[in-house]
């Protein structure tokens, strides 16, 4: 969740609106126009550009193939080939003005190597040859007693044949993690679907990163849906990681954006969750995969129509939601709902608690990957404490977009860019005025 997530994923931002590219807040966007970043922001931001902590950090976002080739532009243009050009030169010249007793020449052999990881298969290909016909040039140009002869020419000339295979193989398989890069943020975007700004009556802003950069998708789910007996948002986070993960995400959030959009109790909108948990993990087991035993943990939300100042919460085995507001923070109450999935251990349903919440507070919901930080010394974020004091130096922080960037920078600060677990950073606020109405279903 901050990328150019346009400009805001590597990071530097979040968002209010559609997801732009991974990495960004709010949103999904992509390091670069035309690959997905690495990490992933939610579908609700403004970016505010600038360098983010993905950029400080890039472990927390992993690298992609064309990533790595950004770094090798100067002033818009690509100068990959500047590297193994200087050696070329540098071997040549260096070669030429030693003394007879120490050649060097065959040292040119390191240049298509060089550029094999760094160029093109033709750019290789390109310094394969002209490392020979320097070798022969240089060589040449000295005394028949002196010159290295046929065996380091064969050297050469084999190391640039093996240098440009080399690169065959490295551009096809930098194209086949770009090609998957495009499956997995389809099945992303799939799973979190892009948000409006004020959807359902609700500021909002969203952050999303992953702990396996590559995989750019895991098991944290979060969605808004707004109806005609108020909006309601679910965060929470499946047990697990792969596919199986994104499977379970995806099941439950069908279900949530048909319950919650036609029934009127949140209740029973539970119970639907617990539901579906359930007949999925029966699937699973009915097709013999291993990882039938999966649970979520998860937060659902009310916002009543006819009640501006009230929310009503669900925990199901979750961290509680924080209210953070110019006053500080405080947790809303928990309850003792189990995960989603373990329903039939507990006497009956969990009941909904209604709390007040005032006009300028902000509801902050995360995942374990936050909560779960850990530092250089194995100490865990305090995020409560954290927020608080920022509140505290700026009461502007309570905005939603604000406060997410903040989870979001805090987290990557404190934990060094090593994320543990995928990261879910979801913040939502009452729009105020005639605009905070449940928006279009």
């Amino acid at each position: 969740m901050s990328h150019e997530s346009s400009p805001l994923c590597p990071c530097p931002g979040l968002q209010g609106t559609p997801p732009g590219r991974p990495g960004q807040v709010g949103g999904t966007h992509r390091p670069d126009a035309a690959r997905p970043a690495p990490c992933f922001a939610g579908p609700v931001t403004r970016h505010h550009g600038g360098p983010g902590p993905l950029d400080q950090y890039p472990g927390a976002g992993g690298r992609d193939p064309v990533r790595r080739q950004e770094l090798l532009r100067l002033r818009g243009h690509r100068v990959a080939w500047l590297p193994p050009l200087v050696l070329l030169v540098a071997i040549a010249v260096a070669d030429y003005h030693t003394t007879g007793e120490f050649r060097m020449i065959s040292w040119i052999v390191l240049v298509p190597g060089i550029a094999a990881a760094i160029c093109g298969v033709w750019g290789t290909a390109l310094f394969a040859l002209a490392s020979l016909a320097t070798y022969v040039v240089v060589d040449g140009a000295w005394p028949h007693e002196y010159q290295a002869g046929l065996a380091d020419f064969v050297l050469v000339a084999l190391g640039g044949i093996l240098a440009t295979l080399a690169c065959v193989v490295r551009v096809r398989e930098e194209r086949r993690v770009l090609r998957m890069g495009d499956v997995t943020e389809t099945i992303r975007r799939t799973v979190l679907r892009p948000l409006p700004p004020g959807w359902g009556g609700l500021d909002h802003a969203g952050v999303y990163l992953t702990a396996d950069a590559e995989a750019r998708v895991g098991g944290d789910f979060y969605d808004i849906q707004p109806g005609p007996h108020g909006t309601r948002v679910l965060v929470g986070d499946v047990q697990g990681k792969g596919l199986g993960a994104v499977e379970a995400a995806a099941a439950l959030l069908g279900t949530f954006r048909e319950a919650a959009y036609h029934e009127a109790g949140l209740t029973t909108v539970a119970e639907r969750l617990e539901t579906r948990m359930i007949r999925h993990r029966g699937h699973t087991v009915a097709l013999g995969r291993s990882d039938g035993d999966r649970f979520a943990t998860a937060v659902l939300l009310g916002f009543p129509d006819d009640d501006p100042e009230a929310v009503d919460v669900l925990v199901f085995g979750h961290e509680p939601p924080l209210a953070v507001g110019p006053g500080g923070v405080r947790a809303l109450p928990a309850g003792a709902g189990l995960p989603l999935g373990f329903g039939d251990l507990a006497p009956g349903p969990p009941g909904a608690r209604r709390v007040r919440v005032a006009a300028d507070e902000t509801l902050l919901l995360v995942t374990d990957g936050v909560t779960e930080a850990r530092d250089g010394t194995g100490a865990f974020y305090a995020l409560a404490r954290e927020v608080g004091r920022a509140v505290a130096e700026d009461p502007g922080a309570a905005e939603p977009a604000r406060l997410a960037a903040l989870v979001r920078d805090g987290t990557l600060r404190h934990c060094g860019g090593r994320l543990a677990d995928d990261t879910t950073i979801f913040t939502v606020r009452r729009r105020v005025g005639p605009e905070g109405v449940a928006g279009a279903p």
